[in-house]
């Protein structure tokens, strides 16, 4: 439950400006999650979440820098977790998920910084990574397989 909510919040900052811990309460509460404001802080001190600045001198939750490792375990349990399945199609990487956990997933294959992908686009539970060979797309492959648990 725990490893489902914390990725759907990095999955809300993700897609929403949220600036408060009511507001960031009021769209887990949507999305099906019964938090109090402890359980949100709590998430908020294990994901590192900082508020930034945006353009209208608001300020919203993102996540820090991937530089620790504590936040480089988060996004490795994130993809764990939400992981299903993938398959390629030459330079292109189809990652199925456990349902509304695309977004999380992808983030976290996107603060992976690797070097063989270009990118990532993510719906509700498949996210399509384009690589930048075949050849590339193995590898990155064997690396979630690692990650995940699968040889």
């Amino acid at each position: 439950m725990k490893i489902g909510r914390q990725a759907k919040i990095v999955d809300l900052i993700s897609r929403y400006d949220i600036e408060t811990q009511e507001e960031l309460a009021e769209h887990l509460n949507r999305e099906g999650y019964k938090v109090t404001q402890a359980t949100i802080s709590r998430d908020i001190r294990e994901l590192k979440l900082t508020k930034i600045a945006t353009n209208d001198g608001r300020q919203k939750y993102a996540l820090m820098n991937a530089g620790g490792t504590g936040m480089n375990e988060k996004y490795l349990r994130v993809l764990a977790e939400g992981f299903v399945s993938m398959d390629m199609a030459q330079n292109i990487l189809v990652v199925k998920t456990v349902s509304g956990m695309a977004m999380a997933v992808a983030a976290a294959l996107d603060a992976m910084h690797w070097s063989e992908v270009a990118g990532c686009i993510a719906g509700d539970d498949t996210i399509m990574c384009a690589i930048r060979s075949a050849e590339d797309t193995v590898r990155v492959m064997e690396k979630i397989n690692k990650i995940v648990g699968r040889k």
